[in-house]
C-alpha cells in the first residue's frame, strides 16, 4: 500500500489512515535542503514499508532559521511541536541541521529541541535522531559532547552491521553516506550503555541505539540521501572555498565518484587551489558528474527502515495489549504494576506550559 502523506489538507487521509503506523517527521534541515529532505524522506518510507501501512505528518521546530521561502512551505505544510502531543503518532523520526554556534546548547532552538527529546522518550514507541539530531539527543541525554574532526567525514563508507538486532536484520556490510565536521566516540558511548548497531574503520560510529522508554536509534549517517545529495554538498562547499567563505577547499568525497569524475574533479580543484577566484564555479562539471552517479547504498536504507518500521508495528502492538493484560491480572486478583511516567501523547508539560513527569499510569 502506498505511503499516506497528511499534510493536513486532505480530510480523506485520515478516514484513509485507519490502522496505519503514525510516523511524525520533524524536519529541521535548512531551507536549502528542507524540501529535498522531505522528498527523501517520503521515497524512503515508502520503498520500505512493504505491507505496513503508515501515514506521514510532518511537523517544525520553533528556533531553525528559516528564510521567507522556506517559512512559507513549513506554514502552509507543517504542524508546529505544539501539535505533536494529541496527534497519536507512534514513532518519530528527527533530522538535524546546519549549526550556527559553537556548542549545540547556544543554538536558537536547544530548548525546544530538548522538550521534543523529553516528549519523545515518554510518548513514543521508538525515534530516530539522523546526524546533528543524534549528536544534540545524546548531549541532552547523557551529556556526551561530540568531538570537531580535523577534515570533513565526507562519502560513501562501507559499514559492518552487528547481529542479533532487529534493525540489522538481514544486513552485513552496508554502504553509508555521511557528511559532518564531528563525531560521537564509540568508547564514550558505549560507556553510557549505548548499543553500537554498525561501524566503519574510517567513518567510525554509524548506527547505534538506547532502550529507554522507547527506543532511541541514532544516525551518524545519512541512509536517507539521493545520488545527488553529495555531489549537492560538495559543490556548495567548493563554491564557499571559492568565494573565501572558508579557507580549507574542500576533499574529494570517499567513495562516492568513479574514476573519470574523480579526474574531473580532482583537476578543477587543483586549479582552484593556485588561482582561488568565484568564476571557477562556472566550470564545475554538474552535468558530467551526474551522469556517474548511483545510490548504491539505498537497498541497505530500506532495509534499515523496514527493519524500523516493522519494529515500531510489533512495539505498537505490544503497548495496545497492556490493558488487556491489566484487565486479566486484576480479574485474577494479582496486583497490576505501577510505573512512575508520563501518559502517552498527554498534551500538558510538553511545549505549552510547566513539565511534570510524576505521572502514574497502569502498564
Amino acid at each position: 500500500m502506498p505511503l499516506l502523506v497528511d499534510r493536513g489538507s486532505d480530510p480523506r487521509i485520515a478516514k484513509a489512515a485507519d490502522g496505519c503506523v503514525e510516523i511524525g517527521l520533524v524536519n529541521n534541515m535548512p531551507d536549502t535542503a528542507l524540501e529535498a529532505t522531505e522528498r527523501q524522506f517520503i521515497a524512503l518510507l515508502e520503498a520500505a514499508s512493504g505491507e505496513t501501512r503508515v501515514r506521514l505528518r510532518l511537523f517544525s521546530m520553533p528556533g531553525v532559521p528559516r528564510g521567507e521561502r522556506g517559512q512559507r512551505h513549513v506554514d502552509k505544510f507543517y504542524r508546529g511541536l505544539r501539535e505533536l502531543p494529541g496527534s497519536g503518532v507512534d514513532a518519530l523520526i528527527v533530522t538535524g541541521t546546519e549549526p550556527r554556534a559553537a556548542s549545540l546548547r547556544n543554538e536558537p532552538y536547544w530548548h525546544w529541541f530538548g522538550e521534543l527529546i523529553d516528549w519523545a522518550e515518554a510518548n513514543t514507541v521508538s525515534t530516530v535522531w539522523s546526524c546533528l539530531a543524534a549528536h544534540a539527543a545524546v548531549l541532552h541525554l547523557d551529556g556526551i559532547a561530540r568531538h570537531l574532526l580535523t577534515d570533513k567525514c565526507f562519502g560513501v563508507f562501507e559499514c559492518t552491521n552487528a547481529d542479533g538486532h532487529p534493525l540489522t536484520a538481514g544486513q552485513g556490510r552496508v554502504s553509508v553516506p555521511h557528511s559532518r565536521w564531528n563525531e560521537l566516540r564509540e568508547d564514550e558511548l558505549l560507556a553510557h550503555g549505548y548499543e553500537v548497531l554498525a561501524r566503519s574503520p574510517q567513518a567510525g560510529v554509524d548506527t547505534f541505539a538506547r532502550q529507554g522508554r522507547s527506543l532511541f536509534v541514532f544516525l551518524q549517517g545519512h541512509p536517507e540521501y539521493d545520488a545527488l545529495s553529495l555531489l549537492g554538498e560538495y559543490r556548495r562547499d567548493f563554491a564557499r572555498f571559492l568565494r573565501g567563505e572558508r579557507e580549507v577547499c574542500p576533499t574529494l568525497p570517499h567513495g562516492y565518484f568513479d574514476a573519470a569524475a574523480m579526474q574531473a574533479v580532482s583537476e578543477l580543484r587543483t586549479r582552484a587551489l593556485a588561482d582561488r577566484r568565484e568564476e571557477l564555479l562556472a566550470e564545475f562539471p554538474v552535468v558530467a558528474l551526474e551522469q556517474g552517479l548511483r545510490a548504491g547504498w539505498r537497498p541497505a536504507a530500506e532495509r534499515l527502515y523496514g527493519n524500523w518500521l516493522r519494529e515500531v508495528t510489533a512495539r505498537r502492538s505490544r503497548q495496545a495489549a497492556l490493558p488487556a493484560r491489566i484487565m486479566a491480572a486484576a480479574a485474577a486478583g494479582r496486583p497490576a504494576a505501577f510505573v512512575e511516567r508520563r501518559r502517552r501523547n498527554d498534551p500538558s508539560g510538553f511545549f505549552t506550559g510547566p513539565r511534570d513527569r510524576r505521572v502514574l499510569a497502569r502498564t
